[in-house]
């Protein structure tokens, strides 16, 4: 029988933050590891030197456990050299010219290399690695658990939990189809994968031998009981937490998380050239009606050129509002009031 979270991390509560690419904050990752979970942060497209400063900031802040997050590549990833982006840039520019901003050139690259960020990881050594988008290596894994860290894997589908047990990873986060954000799927395509938490959930913790910790569509007390009836050993939460005024989201998205109803999300690859979940505004129609979405990651740089302004702007038109199906059950703009009461729904 796998440890319990708790054992597996010295946690009190098997809560986990979700990491959040682009929206983390350090104050939201500590608070959730201050109330007895395990803080999360997202670390897509940080380079070695930012990763570093981040979880040296995290320790500052918090003597608690934490997590941090990074994305495997699929194989698929595009770069600056392979693509034409000039359909793709003249679809987006009306949304430049509504932030002020001119069309830009593209870069050298458009993200860091993961063999350096994952030698920061290693060096930086926080308590878990949690993964999107593939499987470990056996190296990675031995490389992880020699420094004391733990490895969390991510699967959409039965077998990329099979997958992931097989490789060794210490727990499998189940993120169903009503989860925020991206749709990481890695062994079919992510629209062949749309599995929601109660069907997914049950179905792997029957198949693997390691803790499951359910994620998607959980925004209360009920969804972690209903998790937790269904197997899993823990929870992570996204878009409950995103809603608070500790995470990095502008005010506008938080809003849009509080107006939120059950059918108001849409999945999308307008934004990053992935599948998503979030909810729809002039960015998204905009680049949907025009019908020219650049590959990953070239869509992602294209439109978080705008975006960032946007933000600064507090435009909540502009950026990207992502956020699952529960939206509209989030409890509340206070991080320590939300963990409160995602731990009532907790077995006793």
């Amino acid at each position: 029988m796998a440890d319990t979270l708790q054992q597996l991390l010295g946690i009190v509560a098997p809560i986990v933050l979700g990491p959040f690419g682009g929206l983390s904050s350090i104050e939201l990752t500590a608070t959730v590891s201050d109330q007895g979970g395990l803080g999360s942060y997202g670390l897509y497209g940080y380079d070695a030197d930012r990763i570093s400063d981040t979880v040296a900031a995290l320790r500052s802040a918090t003597s608690r456990p934490f997590a941090v997050n990074l994305w495997l590549p699929t194989g698929d990833e595009v770069a600056p050299a392979d693509v034409d982006l000039a359909p793709a840039l003249a679809a987006v520019a009306p949304l430049y010219e509504a932030v002020g901003l001119t069309v830009p050139h593209p870069p050298s690259t458009f993200l860091p290399d993961i063999a350096s960020q994952l030698t920061a990881v290693m060096d930086a050594a926080p308590a878990v690695l949690s993964l999107v988008y593939g499987v470990p290596d056996h190296r990675l894994v031995e490389a992880a658990h020699s420094r004391g860290i733990r490895i969390f894997g991510t699967a959409t589908t039965v077998a990329e939990a099979v997958e992931l047990d097989a490789a060794g990873v210490d727990a499998i986060v189940a993120t169903g189809a009503e989860a925020a954000g991206h749709r990481v799927s890695f062994l079919q395509p992510a629209e062949a994968s749309l599995v929601g938490t109660f069907a997914l959930v049950p179905q792997v913790v029957d198949a693997v031998r390691v803790p499951v910790i359910a994620a998607g569509g959980i925004s209360d007390r009920r969804g972690v009981a209903a998790a937790f009836a269904l197997g899993a050993s823990g929870v992570q939460i996204g878009t409950a937490f995103l809603r608070t005024r500790q995470s990095a989201a502008t005010e506008a998205h938080r809003q849009a998380i509080a107006a939120a109803g059950d059918i108001t999300t849409v999945l999308t690859r307008a934004m990053s050239g992935r599948l998503a979940r979030g909810i729809p505004n002039r960015a998204m129609r905009a680049i949907e009606t025009a019908g020219v979405i650049a590959p990953f990651p070239a869509q992602n740089w294209l439109t978080g050129q705008f975006r960032a302004e946007a933000g600064r702007r507090g435009d909540g038109d502009l950026v990207s509002l992502w956020a699952g199906q529960a939206a509209g059950l989030a409890p509340s703009d206070d991080a320590a009031e939300v963990f409160a009461e995602l731990a009532a729904g907790l077995p006793a």
